[in-house]
Parts: structure tokens; sequence; C-alpha cells
């Protein structure tokens, strides 16, 4: 904003400062990915093993199967307390979500990999069974990775961003894998490149993944942030806000959200003003970067500001998409071959529109769409 807007437009910090940006974190303990697309299943080419332990969810374990229409089957422990809408964004959305008994349900990861067993039956009636016995002596070499899950959402409702830290692949050597679905035998992709002198498997993992989603859409009252004059930090619930001051006007330079594996920040240039005291008829526009750990990288883009006399709009683009950071050859070469990690988060915006009601309280509008390639309904 400019210093003449800042002059002529002294905020009422009464009324707080009006930001619209949120991350939400959804808790999980071990995460799992087993695809078999070049030997697919009547109805599967994925399974995904899940571990919850959190007043959220629950304490239990969940295995996801993709399914080939894109949608998912989520089978459940019955421990588990799950919000069916977000598994919304995962594929082409949430085919049938059952709650199961499970014969076995164990998962861990150890100096020599991958230890896991499930047993259940599957919405048809059959059996399915997972177990990966990893006997590996070599110490992995593990790194850090955005998962391109929100890549297959046709209709998301937020920008899913999946960090999986210590992220490795199942090494095919010493690894017994045995995937059965219906007392049929589906054999595990093969990754196409060797990685770290070592032939791998498709099969990848996490033990420490953080699950957060920017912005998840919404409409109704959206709050202020009561602040102080001259307040440098204000903190809500699990969100820090670092405040940036110019004379008498108040702006965020950045959020900052607590969790269990890692903090999580969103940092705005310039810093991002209160909407409350925007002037009307005003354009405005600045660069954010999404970072966590060092190991994680940099989601960044631009988010632009148009307001008339009694809307505010807003436009959020992740247009840089994803910058990973890459300390060894293997892993720079996976993410310039296979262009979907970095690019997938360009394909999102966010739209929304800020206005005052009858009773002068702020309201909010906003969803996500994806842009820049061709999606089937």
């Amino acid at each position: 904003m400019s210093e003449s807007s800042s002059k002529n437009s002294t905020p009422d910090l009464s009324n707080g400062i009006l930001f619209p940006f949120c991350m939400e974190i959804d808790p999980m303990e071990m995460l799992l990915l087993i695809t078999f697309e070049k030997d697919p299943d009547s109805i599967y080419v994925g399974l995904e093993p899940q571990v919850f332990n959190d007043e959220i969810n629950g304490m239990g374990h969940l295995v996801i199967g993709w399914r080939k229409d894109k949608k998912i089957d989520v089978y459940h422990e019955h421990a588990l307390n799950l919000d069916e809408a977000k598994y919304s964004i995962a594929g082409a959305g949430l085919n049938k979500m059952v709650p199961v008994h499970m014969d076995k349900a164990y998962n861990q990861v150890n100096d020599c990999g991958v230890q896991v067993h499930y047993k259940f039956k599957d919405i048809l009636g059959r059996d399915i069974e997972i177990a990966i016995w990893e006997k590996h002596p070599k110490k992995r070499e593990t790194f850090g990775l955005l998962a391109p899950m929100g890549d297959a959402a046709t209709h998301p409702t937020s920008l899913p961003m999946v960090f999986l830290h210590d992220f490795y692949f199942v090494r095919k050597n010493q690894t017994d894998i045995l995937v059965s679905i219906g007392n049929q035998l589906r054999k595990v992709d093969p990754f196409p490149i060797p990685m770290d002198f070592q032939k791998m498997t498709f099969v990848r993992y996490s033990p420490k993944p953080l699950i957060a989603t920017l912005n998840p859409s919404y409409q109704g009252e959206w709050q202020t942030l009561n602040i102080k004059p001259g307040q440098l930090t204000f903190e809500k619930g699990n969100h820090i806000y670092e405040i940036e001051w110019n004379k008498q006007s108040a702006s965020i330079k950045s959020m900052c959200v607590k969790n269990n594996i890692h903090l999580l920040t969103m940092q705005f240039t310039p810093s991002f003003p209160s909407l409350n005291t925007f002037p009307p008829n005003t354009s405005y526009k600045g660069k954010f970067v999404i970072s966590g750990h060092d190991s994680i990288g940099l989601i960044s883009g631009e988010y632009y500001i148009q307001s008339e006399k009694e809307v505010v709009a807003l436009k959020v683009i992740p247009s840089k998409g994803w910058k990973p950071k890459t300390t060894k050859l293997s892993t720079w070469f996976l993410f310039s071959i296979v262009k979907v990690f970095k690019k997938w988060p360009t394909t999102y915006q966010w739209n929304a529109k800020l206005y005052k009601n009858m009773e002068g309280l702020w309201h909010m509008q906003s969803k996500w769409v994806r842009t820049g390639k061709i999606l089937k309904d």
C-alpha cells in the first residue's frame, strides 16, 4: 500500500486485522503407498496404509484403496473417528468409507526399512493382505518430498500439502513383499531408475508425514485478529502471526502453524495488508512462500487483491510450484524428469470475496479451482 494511503487511512484496531489465510493440520503417524498399476486388480491400482494416534482422528490404522475410476475406498479400524470431507480431495473423490476389523494391522520403520502387515476384507468380501519385510543392512539415504497428492483432485476444497519427511522407497533386494487381493497376487510397480546405487520398488513411505491444507473452501463469518497497537506477534490457537507496522498501518509479515513435526510458515512479500482498512477501488499484489523443514523445500506464488466499495476480491496462485531441496544426483534427476512433482501446485487457484453484512460483520466466500490442465468431471 502506498505511503499516501497509510496517511489517509487510520486503522480501527478495535476491529482487529482482517486476514484471510489459515492452514489446518491433520496429524498422521505413518504413511505408505503401494502401487501396482502395471498389474492392476479388477478394482484397485494401489493401496495406502496410514497410521494415526491423535485427539482428532483417534488411534488406529486405515488403508486407502486407490480405484481404477480414480475414486478411493477408505477401510479403517473402528477406533478411528474420521471426517469423510477430508477424503473428497483425493483423486476423483471418496467412493466408500468402510469400518472393518483388521486381523493384522502392523506398520513400523526400523533401521532395516519398512515392516508392514495388514489383513482385512474389502467391499466385495475379498481378503486383502499386505506384507512387507525389508531386511537391508545398508543405511537409508532419506530425503524430503512434497507428495503430488493434489495432482489427481478434480474438485479440490483446499490446497493439499502432504510434506513427507524422511521419505524413501522400499528397496528391491533383501525385501519380501506380498500384496494379495482375493487370493490373487499383485506385482508392485518397479522404480524406473536405480537410487543410491540400488534397485528400488515404487513402494514409498514416510514415518513423519506432515499433512496440511491451505485455506479450505469457506462460506460464512470471518473473524479478525484482535491485536493491540504496536504489537509485533499475535498467537491464536496453533497459529502465530508476525505483524509489521508502517506508522499507523498494520500488516501480516508471516503466519506460522505449530505442529508435532516442524513449524510450517507462510511468508508474504510485501506484508499482507489488513483488508478491513484497505482503501476502496485499489489493486495490490505480492508474493508468498510456504516453508517447513529445510529438507522439504518451498512452495511459492503470488496473491492479488482488488477492492471495490463494499467487496474485497482475492486471488492466490502457487504459480512457482514446489522447489525441492535436492542434495544428491538421484533426487535431482527424479524431480527434473517427473515434472508433476514440482508443477502440480501451479494448477491451483484460490478465489475469495470478503464483505460486510447488515450487522457489520465480515463474511467470506472462497473456493479453489484447477487451472492450466484439462480435467474431466
